[in-house]
């Protein structure tokens, strides 16, 4: 197949590309409250600007890195086990 057949990563690319710059727009995204990794549990906070919650189910912080970025969402998924 030709450079546009199954099997190229430009639809993958072009989803991640969205997802980013939707987060770079959408700065400020909050963490949640968690439970850490001993059982302590630590307060929900706010993201500045231009930033955003990132980290794991155990332990979150605040970046700048989209690669790191834990949506709502998904902390709303760590909650739920």
């Amino acid at each position: 197949m030709g450079p546009r057949g199954t099997g190229s990563g430009w639809p993958l690319a072009g989803t991640v590309l969205v997802a980013v710059a939707t987060s770079l727009v959408a700065g400020g995204e909050d963490c949640l409250w968690y439970v850490d990794r001993n059982g302590s549990w630590h307060p929900g906070f706010d993201c500045d600007f231009f930033s955003f919650c990132c980290g794991t189910c155990h332990q979150r912080y605040c970046c700048r890195d989209p690669l790191r970025l834990l949506t709502e969402r998904q902390q709303r998924h760590c909650l739920a086990f």
